[in-house]
């Protein structure tokens, strides 16, 4: 399967697997990526006044930062449940159903773009860096955030289980995101210099991530795609196994009172138009 063929194949699992899991993803995982939030907005240089898109909002928290600190906003993502939630959650907001890399937005129209770990879920990133590049303005920014995972745990500790257990992926799973391939500073930054951005910077964030193992488990379960499909899909037994192996991977990580401390990383990228 050649590299079109793979993005079209990524982006329909990706509409289908994220389908119905807005209210247990914001409950969850939102959590987590929260933590990224502030710093992927000052690397954007969003203030007072500030035209800014956030796409692939999610529930709308970076949106919401954004509206604190005085920007004009405009939402987007390609999940109508998403959508839904942060039009109902900030009414000012504009918000739009929109799948990157093509936005319904014309040249030039704002001051600067955020991507709160949306470019890891998309098929092909060169087109959907140039697509945001297309939409800021002259001088104008872009900030994307994606997991660093040489260093990520809270999440990987998932895929380490279904290793340990030995579950075959379904076919129609993708083993990785397209992303990956520039998953490290150095060719993250390439990625957005190849679409021809300038003052390009990228650097890694580290943090911990505290957890109920119980709650996490349910939360990746019902509020991702990728891993929620490797698991759910298999027997009960299965399951069971999967689940055994996780709690057996968190046991080094477990405080005094049965929570998990799990280190989390993340890759903040950052550009000129």
């Amino acid at each position: 399967m050649g590299r079109e063929e793979l993005a079209v194949a990524f982006d329909a699992f990706e509409r289908a697997g994220w389908r119905g899991r807005s209210e247990a993803y914001k409950q969850g995982v939102a959590v987590l990526t929260a933590r990224l939030i502030e710093p992927v907005l000052d690397e954007a240089r969003v203030g007072a006044g500030s035209r800014v898109l956030d796409v692939g909002c999610g529930p709308g928290g970076v949106s919401a930062a954004a509206l604190a600190r005085g920007a004009e906003v405009t939402a987007a993502d390609a999940e109508p449940e998403m959508v839904a939630a942060t039009a109902r959650r900030l009414p000012g907001v504009r918000v739009e159903h929109a799948i990157l890399p093509v936005l319904p937005f014309g040249d030039g129209e704002f001051d600067a773009a955020v991507g709160n770990l949306v470019i890891n879920h998309v098929g092909d990133p060169r087109a959907a860096v140039r697509e945001l590049r297309r939409v800021v303005r002259p001088g104008g920014r872009v900030a994307l955030t994606s997991w660093y995972y040489p260093k990520m745990r809270a999440t990987v500790v998932f895929d380490e289980a279904v290793a340990a257990v030995g579950v075959p992926r379904p076919a129609d799973v993708p083993e990785k995101s397209p992303f990956q391939a520039y998953g490290t500073p150095e060719s993250f930054a390439g990625l957005l210099q190849d679409a021809g951005y300038t003052e390009v910077r990228a650097r890694t964030l580290e943090w911990e991530h505290t957890v109920d193992p119980e709650e996490w488990w349910t939360a990746i379960l019902t509020g991702t795609a990728r891993t929620a499909a490797v698991i759910a899909r298999q027997n009960p037994a299965t399951i069971e196994r999967v689940k055994a192996a996780y709690h057996a991977i968190l046991a080094p990580h477990l405080t005094e009172d049965g929570r998990a401390t799990l280190p989390a990383a993340a890759l903040l990228t950052s550009a000129t138009r």
